[in-house]
C-alpha cells in the first residue's frame, strides 16, 4: 500500500509512518522470497531447449545405470516383492556419472556442453522409467505366475493345464505392444495435473529438490560427498556377497541360512540372513513398513501356521506336497491374499473418493485458481517468481494433444490385433473394453498418485485378473486370460502415474515437457528390452528358481496365478477353514486401515500397515529382521547426529542395495557356465552332527 493510498483514504498525515512500516514489511517479505526463491539462484543460467536437454552422453550413461537398477528391481522382485524407491539413487548417480564425465572432458579442454539440471532430469527420468518395466512387466508376479514353472509347483489342481512357456521374443513383444499406451493417456492432462490442480507428487518433488540441489554450489560439494559415501558401502556390499558366494555350494548352505535366533527359530523362518541389500531397503522404508513385516511374520510364521501344521489330517491330508494348494501351502497363500485385497480395495476406496471430491473442489473452486492460459505464461500477481517462471517455461514446448489421441488409438489397434496371437485365450473384445476404461483408470492412478504419493498399478491389475479371468471363465483359458489382462492393465496406470510423477520433477527443474516425454519413451523402450534379459539371465542361471526354498522364491508369481484360479473357479479351491479365516483377515485390514486413518497421526504412526504384514505370510520373517537392522542402525545414526544420517542414509541405504544387486551379475554368469562355489557351510543341531559323525566314522 502506497501513501497516496493513506491520503486517499481519510487517514491524513498521523498514518504515513503507518504506511512507511507496511512498505518496509512488504519490502522484507519479498526480500525473504527472494531468498528462498530457488529459480532466482539459476537466473542467470539461459535453460536450453528441449532438444539440448537430450544429449548423447545423458542416454550413454542412462543405458548403464538402466542395467544396474534392472538387475537390482530383479532380485528385489524375485526375493520379497518389495522395492523401495530408487529416485533419490537414480538422481544422486546419473550426477555423479556425467560430473566426471565433464571434468575430465573439461580438463582436456573438449568440454562444449556444460551439464545442467534439466539434463540432470532427464537421465533420471530415463532410468526410473526403465527399471520400472522390471516392476510392472511383472517378472515376479503375473508373467512369471503364467509359466508351466510355476503351475507344476501348484500341482494337478484347478488351472494346471492353463499356462505359457516363457520365451525371450514374446515377453520383448508384449511389453513394447502394452508399456507405451500409458504414457499417451495422461499427456493431454498434464497441465491439468500439473499447473491448475498444483498437484504435490512427493517423490517427483523430492527428487526436483534434489536436482536443484546438486547444481548449486553447495549441494554440488555435499553430492560428491555421498558419492563417496555411496562408493564406499557399494564396495563393501558386493564384496560381502562375493565373500557368501564361496560357502554356498548347495542348496541350505552359507550365511544366508544361518540359524542366528536357534535352529527351531530358523524352522519357522526367524533368522537374520546377512543380505546387505535389506538392510538397505530397511534403512530407506519407513519405520512402520519394517515392523509391520516382522508383526504380520510373527503373527504368521510364529502362531498361525504352527497352530494350522498340527491340524494336517483334520483340516487337510497330512499326505499332500508341501506346495500343494490344498494343505498349509494354500492357508500361507489366500490368507495373505485376503490381507492384500482387503488392503487394496480399503485403499482404492478412498484414493478413488479423494480424487473425484478433490475433482470437484477444484471444479468448484475453478474461478478461484489462477488462469492459465493454454499458450502463455500467466501474469497473475499471485504467483511467485518461481511458479511464473516454471509455468512459462512448461507451457512454452506444447505436446499436441491430437498426437497423444492419434498414438493412443494407433497403440491399441495394433495391441488389439497383436495381443491374441501372443495369448489365444484373451480375445479382442477383452482388449477393446479395457482400453476403453484405461484413460479413466490412468488418470485416477495419477491423480491419486499426486495427492498421496501412492501408485495403485498392482490392485488394478488385481482388478482385471478377477474380471476379465472370470469373463473368460475356466472352460476358456480363464487363468491366462486374467494374468495377461493383469499385465496389460498394469503397465497403462503404472506408466501414466511415472510419466505424470516425471512432469511435476520436470516443472520444478525447468526441464521441457517433450524431453520428459521422450526421455520416458526411450527409458520405457530400453526397459522392454533389458528388463526381460535380466530376468532371462535369472530364469536360466537358477533351475529353482520360484521355489519357497529357493534363494529366489518369487512369493507374488503363486501369489497372481492363486489369484486367477480363485477368480475362475471360486471358492472351491480352498483348503478347509480357509475361507473362514480369508473373511477374517480380509475384514481386519479394511478395519485396521480405517482405525489408521480415523484416529490422530501421532497415533496412527503406530497402527501396522495390512499390506506389509501379509508379505511374510507366505516368506517368513528372515527378510523382515534384516530391514528391522536397518532401522535399528538408521534410528541409533539419527540419536547421535540427525543432520549427518538425513545427508548420508540415503547414500549408505542405495550402496549397499546396489553392491548386492550387481553381485547377482557375475553370480548368475557363473551359474550358467556351471562354476560351483567350493564349500558348503551348513549348520546342524547336535544330535544329527552327532549321527552325521557317526555314519562318517563307520
Amino acid at each position: 500500500m502506497g501513501r497516496d493510498d493513506g491520503v486517499e483514504s481519510g487517514y491524513g498525515s498521523d498514518d504515513q509512518p503507518r504506511n512507511r512500516k507496511h512498505a518496509k514489511k512488504e519490502k522484507e517479505e519479498e526480500e525473504e522470497e527472494a531468498m528462498m526463491s530457488v529459480e532466482r539462484v539459476f537466473e542467470g543460467k539461459e535453460v536450453p531447449s528441449w532438444r539440448q536437454q537430450l544429449t548423447v552422453r545423458a542416454f550413454v550413461v542412462s543405458f548403464v545405470l538402466s542395467v544396474l537398477f534392472s538387475f537390482i528391481v530383479m532380485k528385489l522382485n524375485l526375493t520379497t516383492g518389495i522395492i523401495p524407491s530408487l529416485n533419490v539413487s537414480a538422481g544422486l548417480l546419473g550426477f555423479f556419472f556425467v560430473k566426471t564425465w565433464t571434468k575430465v572432458l573439461e580438463k582436456s579442454g573438449m568440454l562444449q556442453v556444460p551439464f545442467t539440471r534439466q539434463e540432470n532430469t532427464v537421465i533420471q527420468t530415463c532410468v526410473v522409467a526403465s527399471s520400472g518395466i522390471a516392476f510392472s512387466g511383472g517378472f515376479g508376479s503375473y508373467l512369471f505366475g503364467m509359466s508351466d514353472h510355476i503351475a507344476e509347483q501348484m500341482g494337478n489342481g484347478p488351472g494346471a493345464n492353463d499356462y505359457k512357456k516363457l520365451s525371450l521374443p514374446w515377453i520383448i513383444g508384449f511389453l513394447f505392444i502394452v508399456s507405451f499406451l500409458g504414457l499417451l493417456a495422461v499427456v493431454p492432462l498434464r497441465k491439468i495435473m500439473i499447473i491448475d490442480f498444483k498437484l504435490t507428487y512427493p517423490s517427483g518433488t523430492a527428487t526436483a529438490h534434489l536436482i536443484n540441489s546438486f547444481h548449486t554450489p553447495e549441494g554440488a560439494k555435499l553430492a560428491k560427498k555421498q558419492v563417496r559415501t555411496l562408493g564406499k558401502f557399494f564396495s563393501f556390499s558386493f564384496l560381502w556377497g562375493f565373500f557368501q558366494w564361496f560357502y554356498t555350494a548347495e542348496d541350505g548352505c552359507g550365511f544366508v541360512n544361518f540359524p542366528t535366533l536357534g535352529l527351531k527359530a530358523y524352522e519357522y523362518k526367524f533368522y537374520f540372513d546377512f543380505s546387505a541389500t535389506y538392510v538397505g531397503v530397511g534403512m530407506i522404508c519407513p519405520y512402520i513398513i519394517n515392523v509391520s513385516v516382522l508383526l504380520g511374520g510373527i503373527v504368521s510364521w510364529g502362531l498361525m501356521w504352527p497352530l494350522i501344521e498340527n491340524k494336517a489330517g483334520d483340516w487337510y491330508s497330512a499326505d499332500l506336497k508341501l506346495s500343494s494348494m490344498h494343505g498349509l501351502q494354500g492357508y500361507k497363500v489366500f490368507i495373505s491374499i485376503a490381507m492384500i485385497l482387503g488392503d487394496g480395495l480399503y485403499n482404492f476406496c478412498k484414493v478413488l473418493s479423494g480424487t473425484l471430491l478433490g475433482m470437484y473442489h477444484q471444479f468448484k473452486g475453478k474461478n478461484s485458481l489462477p488462469r492459465v492460459a493454454s499458450s502463455s505464461p500467466p501474469e497473475s500477481p499471485q504467483l511467485s517468481f518461481d511458479d511464473q517462471r516454471r509455468t512459462s517455461l512448461f507451457l512454452k514446448d506444447q505436446i499436441p494433444t491430437s498426437f497423444a489421441i492419434g498414438g493412443y488409438i494407433i497403440i491399441a489397434i495394433i495391441s488389439i490385433i497383436s495381443l491374441p496371437h501372443i495369448f489365444h485365450q484373451l480375445k479382442w473384445y477383452y482388449i477393446l473394453v479395457m482400453y476403453l476404461a484405461a484413460p479413466t483408470l490412468a488418470f485416477c492412478n495419477a491423480y491419486g498418485c499426486g495427492l498421496t504419493d501412492w501408485s495403485l498399478a498392482s490392485t488394478y491389475g488385481k482388478l482385471a485378473i478377477f474380471v476379465i479371468g472370470a469373463w473368460a471363465g475356466k472352460s476358456h483359458g480363464g487363468v491366462l486370460a486374467g494374468l495377461a489382462a493383469c499385465g496389460v492393465m498394469m503397465n497403462i496406470v503404472s506408466t501414466a502415474s511415472d510419466l505424470t510423477q516425471d512432469f511435476k520433477t520436470g516443472y520444478l527443474t525447468l526441464a521441457s515437457p517433450r524431453s520428459m516425454f521422450v526421455s520416458q519413451v526411450i527409458g520405457t523402450s530400453m526397459g522392454c528390452v533389458i528388463s526381460p534379459c535380466v530376468f532371462w539371465l535369472f530364469y536360466k542361471a537358477f533351475k529353482d528358481l520360484g521355489l519357497s526354498t529357493s534363494a529366489y522364491p518369487a512369493p507374488y508369481a503363486n501369489i497372481y496365478r492363486s489369484m486367477a484360479i480363485l477368480g475362475v473357479e471360486g471358492f472351491s479351491s480352498l483348503p478347509k477353514h480357509c475361507l473362514s479365516l480369508c473373511y477374517g483377515f480380509f475384514a481386519a485390514s479394511i478395519v485396521i486401515n480405517a482405525i489408521r486413518d480415523a484416529v490422530p497421526k501421532k497415533y496412527s504412526r503406530f497402527i501396522p500397515l495390512p499390506m506389509a504384514m501379509a508379505i511374510p505370510f507366505y516368506l517368513g520373517s528372515y527378510f523382515a529382521i534384516d530391514m528391522c537392522v536397518g532401522s535399528l542402525i538408521l534410528y541409533v545414526w539419527e540419536r547421535i547426529n540427525k543432520a549427518k544420517a538425513d545427508a548420508f542414509g540415503p547414500a549408505v541405504a542405495s550402496g549397499l542395495i546396489c553392491g548386492d544387486g550387481i553381485w547377482t551379475l557375475p553370480s548368475s554368469i557363473l551359474a550358467l557356465v556351471g562354476v560351483k562355489p567350493p564349500i558348503c557351510m551348513k549348520f546342524l543341531s547336535r544330535a544329527a552332527n552327532a549321527r552325521v559323525d557317526n555314519f562318517l566314522g563307520s
